[in-house]
């Protein structure tokens, strides 16, 4: 039988409290709905402005008019619901909050208390997340470049947030292709794709950017290791730019003039010698 979730009254509107999706979810209109990215963290709770007209986050102009709204935390909204999403006896929850549920306890105790940096597998090779070099460092192999986020950054994808990029599995590091004058597919090399650098260290990219080193934990989560995926050479346009170079130094070799005609015909225009 379907547990019937909790309700949460703002403003005399009623909302579901929904601990799957993380979001208050207007009963009766599920396309309204207020979730957990939306909301400032508080530490034991949440606090969010409300429109009581739009009865979900104002509009620009509507900020004046808007109320200012504090709610628990989740464990507190349903704590049925979030002893069933953790996998925990109701009792268990006892002087847990949110963080404490939502993440890792153990990654948190590496990064924080004993330094240790995240690391993410691409290609059977593993790489430490070095935010302070702007990299991800080859682990045991010193004589490689690695992988420097300043330098990929026209290969990250806004819409899957990752990025998509042209990888020497041999030498364990970015290799640029010159998409200009490229006109087969690189042996050599292969497509991965990997988050950004706050989804694979947020920690480490809080303290870089002066933020408080738990800052947005609960919505990025935290790992102390990760694997990158194969990717496609589609993923980062190489066949489509081979073709147009192909069918570019076509045109050009259409249109380049026979070279023994133009010859034979200078021979035939020049005059006789002085």
């Amino acid at each position: 039988m379907k547990r019937e979730l909790p309700i949460l009254n703002i403003e005399g509107t009623d909302f579901l409290v929904d601990v799957k999706k993380f979001e208050l979810r207007e009963k009766g209109n599920p396309k309204n709905f207020i979730g957990l990215e939306d909301m400032r963290d508080l530490g034991d709770g949440y606090t969010f402005l409300f429109s009581q007209e739009s009865k979900n986050l104002p509009s620009f102009r509507g900020r004046l008019e808007s109320i200012t709204v504090k709610i628990p935390e989740f464990v507190v909204l349903d704590p049925a619901g979030m002893a069933e999403k953790y996998k925990l006896k109701p009792d268990e929850l006892a002087g847990k909050t949110d963080f404490d549920l939502m993440v890792d306890q153990k990654a948190v105790d590496l990064r924080v208390n004993n330094g240790l940096l995240p690391t993410i597998n691409i290609a059977g090779h593993s790489f430490y997340v070095d935010i302070r070099m702007d990299m991800l460092r080859p682990k045991d192999d010193f004589l490689s470049s690695g992988i420097r986020f300043s330098e990929i950054d026209n290969f990250y994808d806004e819409i899957r947030n990752a990025y998509f990029i042209p990888y020497d599995p041999k030498k364990h590091e970015y290799r640029e292709i010159d998409y200009e004058t490229i006109k087969e597919i690189p042996k050599d090399l292969i497509v991965v794709s990997f988050p950004t650098a706050k989804t694979l260290d947020p920690i480490g990219w809080n303290r870089h950017h002066g933020f408080d080193a738990l800052d947005g934990l609960k919505e990025t989560g935290l790992k102390s290791h990760s694997k990158a995926k194969t990717a496609t050479w589609d993923d980062i346009s190489v066949p489509l730019v081979i073709k147009e170079n192909l069918e570019r130094e076509r045109k050009v070799q259409n249109n380049k003039p026979d070279i023994k005609s133009v010859e034979a015909k200078q021979k035939n225009t020049k005059g006789r010698k002085m």
